[in-house]
């Protein structure tokens, strides 16, 4: 018979002491037979000696077939089992003294290299005995004492009817007292009545159910995770006599699956952009209510407006001065927060974001503790609020990312009532770790991009000019997504004759290469504007230094690009004295002119390439302007829209819509006088009708509203081809300057006008042309049929001539020539405000 085993405290690890297991399975009472792949006997232990009498030296070595007293009640006998992992069934044996004996057998196929035989054969001896009684007890000790399931049987009026040891323990009632109870009457909660509802089922159907709970009932400290099967229990003719509630705790489970899930979800969730204070939110975010009642993200001040953080970014001494950048509670308001957001903090040495961050390690503290407790208190407005709000566990997480600390993570609990665990330090660190990644990539982007940003916007124009032939207002915003800043740019360049210059271009890419190739563009245009080139002989010259800057980066080495260098442009040269326009296109958007009656129109223009594609002329397009009508120039990234698919046709419309708005509202009366809508609001109107918050491309927008000049503002004369005319062109020119009261400068005009006139008759050919423009300065322009232009030179002491240009030079503000379709124009410009 067998005997009890008193239960005794485990000192040593399993199979440390095999003889005393050996001593208490009792190996003789299982017949154990190995066998090689032919079937030959190769272990033969005692059980197997008492079941058949044979001893192990007489049946190593033989064919186990020799003991079948039938044959295997498998086709083709034991070697067709081969291929079986397992096999099992009833044998007919010969026993030793010839009795044949019926017994019960458990093959395993073994895998080959194992060291032990092809095959294991067992029969155990003791299920020839009759069962003791002991096996009823042993199925009843099992039911009350299992350690792993919580369970109860129910009648099938669903009143309790046994309950084990551990469903005692998980709802901290004895089975006595729980006797004839329903589980929605032991357990007052919602989980009660969906289990009492789904074991009515399992009365209905003969189904077993299954359900998940997640509750914290009375015999427990804190919530736990119980998968709970309902199944039924029926007699020998199969009639449902009861329900059987099994219940098992899968807390470990439901919690990992959860911190997986959390680390999924942080991972999709956070570090979507590259901004700071939105990947520290979007960290609290992920957090709240998920893993704390509150989240704070704290970054340090000492990394305020620093370009480049130092490895250590932490103070050697003295307390920590942090700035709340991002929080989250599950209060509205979060007024359980002592520290705003924007607002800085100062955490003394002992407090636990100074130790969390001092140490590099995530710290875990109940309000109780010591450490914890000592810090408050010195500290006591948090002390109250921590009472007020019942906080009870917090974690201080550091951020760190590539050797800088940046800051730490508070994590708290109040509406929760269990203590965060070191589980939940694990998870907030790994949380935090990615968090920190993410916020020091949005750091050096923003940093990176303010950068490109300075640089773009010094390449700009920091004021525009003033000149008398429009009157411009312009917009430049940045690029709002990942690209980075881009190369669009605008310029506004005074010209010769009171004309005007109005640029606006588009480098191919984003980033500082970008920006840099910018501004060797407009010093370009600026450089070809300045020697006065017709528009399209100016986009000519640019095309081919594209052309040269794509090669020279095709060439280079060690230079990170972003492939060929490509630009489109609109060159426009607008004459306040003519009203006329002069506009060529490289790949570029068409500008829109607004007309005075408030008409919207895009200038034809003729498609042309974009810059440092080469091989097609570029054509200039010349229209007339009435004073006071709108020229609009911008860069595509306003009326393009990549993220929502908007097309440029679609933005076209739109701009023309946004042109037209201000007008239709009708012109803006002062005294009943009419005036035209300002530039600067008309810009802000189209930009907020156009773009998103954060566009995805640079934009650049150059509004100019025509002027024109009055004929009595402009005098021209044909000069006869002879020295004697010089004289009485000089006259001519004193007498329009009484007439516009500038006698001031008649002297200076004198000189400059005899010097330019003489020099046309001289050198020149017919025919001569003298203009005069008054308006902000006093320009003097001598045209004639020649072609070559004059040079400054230093004269020397004895020489007849050659100072001529150079006393032009000294007498006025600035000079210059430019060549026409028949010949050139030299002219000179003074300033009448220093006469």
């Amino acid at each position: 018979m067998e005997q009890p085993v008193t239960a005794g405290r485990a000192t040593r690890s399993p199979g440390a002491e095999p003889e005393a297991l050996e001593a208490l399975v009792g190996e003789a009472l299982t017949a154990r037979v190995t066998l090689d792949e032919q079937g030959r006997v190769t272990g033969w232990n005692g059980g197997a000696e008492r079941l058949l009498g044979y001893s192990a030296r007489q049946m190593t070595g033989r064919r186990a077939a020799d003991l079948l007293a039938e044959p295997i009640p498998v086709r083709g006998g034991l070697p067709t089992l081969a291929g079986l992992p397992r096999w099992n069934g009833d044998v007919a044996l010969r026993h030793r003294d010839g009795r044949k004996l019926t017994v019960r057998v458990l093959a395993h196929h073994r895998e080959p290299g194992t060291g032990a035989g092809a095959w294991l054969l067992l029969s155990a001896l003791t299920r020839r005995q009759p069962r003791p009684a002991l096996d009823e007890s042993l199925v009843s000790w099992s039911f009350a004492q299992s350690p792993c399931c919580a369970m109860a049987i129910y009648d099938t009026r669903l009143r309790l009817r046994r309950a084990n040891e551990a469903m005692e323990q998980a709802v901290a009632l004895t089975e006595e007292e729980m006797l004839g109870l329903r589980v929605s009457e032991i357990v007052d909660d919602a989980a009660g009545e969906r289990a009492e509802r789904s074991m009515a089922r399992v009365l209905r159907t003969g189904e077993p159910q299954y359900e998940e709970n997640y509750l914290r009932t009375p015999g427990e400290t804190r919530e736990h995770a119980w998968s709970v099967f309902e199944s039924a229990l029926r007699d020998a003719e199969g009639t449902i006599r009861g329900v059987c509630l099994s219940a098992h705790d899968t807390t470990e489970q439901f919690w990992a699956r959860k911190r997986l899930q959390l680390i999924a979800e942080a991972g999709r969730r956070i570090g979507g952009t590259l901004d700071v204070t939105r990947t520290a939110q979007e960290l609290t975010d992920v957090t709240v209510p998920a893993l704390a009642d509150f989240a704070g993200v704290d970054l340090l001040a000492a990394l305020d407006d620093v370009p480049e953080p130092p490895a250590q970014a932490l103070p050697p001494d003295g307390p920590l001065l942090l700035r709340r950048v991002a929080m989250r509670s599950v209060t509205p308001g979060a007024p359980e927060a002592i520290v705003t957001a924007g607002q800085v903090d100062s955490y003394p040495e002992g407090s636990a974001p100074y130790e969390s961050l001092r140490a590099g390690r995530p710290t875990l503290h109940g309000v109780t503790d010591p450490a914890f407790t000592q810090w408050l208190a010195h500290d006591p407005a948090r002390a109250e609020r921590i009472r007020a709000f019942g906080i009870h566990s917090v974690m201080t997480v550091p951020l760190a990312a590539r050797g800088t600390t940046l800051g730490v993570a508070f994590f708290v609990r109040y509406r929760n009532p269990d203590a965060f665990r070191h589980d939940d330090l694990v998870l907030a660190g790994e949380l935090a770790a990615r968090a920190a990644v993410s916020i020091d990539n949005a750091r050096r982007y923003t940093r990176e991009r303010a950068t490109a940003v300075t640089l773009q916007r010094s390449l700009l124009p920091q004021r525009l000019p003033r000149q008398a032939a429009v009157e411009v207002a312009s917009r430049y915003l940045p690029a709002g997504g990942h690209a980075g800043v881009g190369g669009d740019w605008f310029d506004v360049i005074p010209l010769s004759g009171a004309r005007v210059a109005l640029v606006v271009g588009d480098v191919v890419g984003h980033g500082l290469h970008a920006s840099a190739t910018m501004g060797r563009l407009r010093t370009a245009v600026r450089t070809l504007a300045d020697i006065d080139l017709p528009s399209d002989e100016l986009l000519t010259h640019l095309d081919d230094l594209v052309a040269r800057l794509s090669v020279e980066e095709e060439g280079g080495e060690g230079v990170e690009t972003s492939g060929d260098v490509g630009a489109t442009c609109l060159y426009a040269v607008y004459d306040p004295v003519s009203r006329r326009c002069c506009l060529a296109g490289a790949g570029h958007p068409a500008p829109a002119v607004v007309s005075p009656d408030g008409r919207v129109e895009l200038v034809g223009l003729p498609a042309a390439p974009p810059l440092g594609v080469g091989g097609l002329p570029y054509e200039a397009t010349e229209v007339v302007l009435p004073e006071g009508s709108l020229l609009v120039l911008y860069t595509n990234g306003l009326i393009e829209d990549r993220d929502r698919d908007r097309d440029i046709d679609a933005g076209v419309h739109r701009l023309r819509e946004a042109l037209a708005l201000p007008q239709a509202r009708g012109f803006a009366r002062a005294g009943g006088t009419p005036m035209a809508p300002s530039l600067d609001a008309l810009c802000d109107t189209v930009l907020a009708e156009l773009l998103p918050q954060r566009p995805a491309d640079d934009v650049a927008l150059l509004v100019a509203r025509t002027r024109a000049l009055d004929a009595s503002q402009v005098a021209t004369w044909a000069v006869p081809y002879d020295p004697s005319a010089v004289a009485q062109t000089r006259k001519d020119v004193v007498a329009q300057l009484e007439t516009w009261g500038l006698s001031d400068a008649a002297f200076v005009t004198e000189l400059v006008v005899s010097e330019l006139v003489t020099n046309a008759i001289r050198h020149a050919q017919p025919p001569i042309q003298l203009r005069l423009i008054h308006d902000n300065t006093l320009i003097c322009e001598v045209s004639d049929g020649g072609n070559t232009a004059p040079h400054l030179r230093r004269a020397r002491t004895y020489d007849e001539g050659g100072r001529g240009l150079l006393l032009v030079a000294q007498l006025t503000g600035r000079w210059g020539t430019r060549q026409g379709a028949t010949g050139k124009t030299i002219w000179a410009e003074q300033t009448l405000s220093l006469q």
